[in-house]
């Protein structure tokens, strides 16, 4: 089904709700066995019956997302806008809330419920969840409702989410996700019966994609089974917090020569490393992860003004949650909390990849980046005596690490994700 399709058809859906017929009703225990409709609510008592009519939901986004008034609010692919109308009671008139949808009959009757509503701190767009016709950083939350899973370009849907969301901000959805394991045919039989006409994300590609667009914290719990290996499940993220002005984001290519001034900036304080010469761009990305990589960037200029990644402590795969971190930031932005926030994201970020011990080594000197990591729960391990000579002189190495509270609160040594190494 194209995109025109799938708006001809939810036009359709609008129509009938205007007509009074129930587009979508089920009761608690049929809600749990996979149905949609309003029995995921709490309390739909107050909203216009339209409104109602129209539920096509599969949870309650407005409570995943935790709302707290003044807040502003996006609901992508909003319907006839229960959850537009219950976010904005629940950001109250100090908030607003933003509902995005492409069928104009869905938006006609959005309208029409919310002046039946008397709800005044709403507006409705047109568009697609792929172009959110919405400024940058514009935004405290995002949240849907089973719609999602109906786009053909779900990277770019998310990739737009965190795009218009502010530092701090939160992704909280519910949608219709896969299980890898599950026979493909039958699995593509039960998405077409729940109306997933684009297909549901695996669910480890939902949290690739989400990763990618530079989210953490990443959390996906599965809630009604559809059969055959597709679910309903609530889906939460939040885009990293840090100060006025900045945002963190993963790296890019683009900031190969941002990343590598910096890099020697910290180098020429004589504190950073034994190196004394950046490496080239290709030799930095030889080295490091390709994920695990952030920047902090200035909002208005782009500039980078820090910068965090990874390195792998071996090949040997019993070591695969084991990483070595590097962080920079620009001589004339410290003592500014980037460095904290960085950290903080990037820790966030290793969690999410089932790393379970992050280390590194920094000379006695430096007590800042000492102080930093230490609040950041880095423990100092031992010292590394006389390691090497800089500039001539033979100096001392701090070894450090944090590991991980999922890694430590493991008695059985074997978690989930996280698997702790052998000698």
């Amino acid at each position: 089904m194209s995109s025109e399709e799938i708006i001809d058809h939810y036009s359709a859906l609008a129509r009938a709700a205007v007509a009074g017929r129930v587009v979508a009703d089920c009761g608690p225990e049929a809600f749990e066995d996979g149905c949609f409709g309003t029995a995921g609510y709490d309390d739909t008592s107050a909203l216009p019956e339209g409104a109602v009519r129209a539920s096509l939901g599969c949870g309650n986004p407005v409570a995943v997302a935790e709302l707290r008034p003044g807040e502003t609010v996006l609901d992508l692919g909003s319907g006839g806008g229960i959850d537009v109308l219950l976010s904005a009671r629940r950001v109250g008139p100090n908030g607003k809330v933003y509902g995005l949808d492409a069928s104009p009959d869905m938006l006609a009757l959005a309208r029409h419920n919310a002046e039946q509503a008397g709800v005044a701190n709403v507006e409705f767009l047109k568009g697609g969840i792929e172009r959110v016709p919405l400024p940058d950083r514009s935004v405290d939350a995002v949240i849907s409702n089973c719609v999602i899973n109906l786009s053909d370009d779900k990277a770019a849907v998310l990739a737009e989410a965190f795009r218009v969301l502010r530092p701090g901000g939160r992704f909280g959805v519910s949608d219709v996700v896969v299980n890898h394991e599950s026979d493909p045919s039958r699995r593509a039989a039960a998405e077409q019966r729940i109306g997933c006409v684009a297909g549901a994300l695996p669910i480890e590609e939902y949290r690739h994609l989400l990763t990618q667009a530079g989210f953490v914290g990443i959390r996906i719990t599965l809630t009604a089974d559809h059969g055959d290996g597709v679910h309903s499940a609530i889906v939460q993220a939040v885009k990293s917090e840090i100060g006025p002005g900045l945002e963190i984001r993963p790296m890019r290519e683009a900031d190969a020569a941002q990343v590598l001034t910096i890099y020697q900036a910290g180098l020429d304080t004589g504190q950073a490393s034994f190196e004394t010469t950046a490496p080239s761009w290709e030799g930095f990305t030889t080295g490091k992860l390709p994920h695990l990589r952030y920047v902090a960037a200035d909002t208005q200029t782009g500039e980078v003004v820090g910068w965090v990644a990874a390195s792998a402590v071996s090949a040997r795969q019993v070591y695969a949650g084991v990483v070595e971190h590097s962080i920079y930031v620009h001589p004339g932005c410290q003592a500014h909390g980037i460095g904290r926030a960085l950290l903080s994201a990037f820790i966030v970020a290793c969690e999410d990849a089932g790393v379970w011990t992050i280390q590194s080594g920094i000379f006695p000197e430096n007590s800042a980046s000492l102080a930093l990591h230490q609040a950041l729960g880095f423990r100092i391990v031992g010292t590394r005596e006389r390691i090497g000579q800089h500039h001539g002189v033979w100096r001392d190495v701090l070894f450090i690490e944090r590991r991980s509270p999922s890694a430590e609160n493991d008695s059985s040594g074997a978690g989930d994700r996280v698997q702790g190494p052998t000698p």
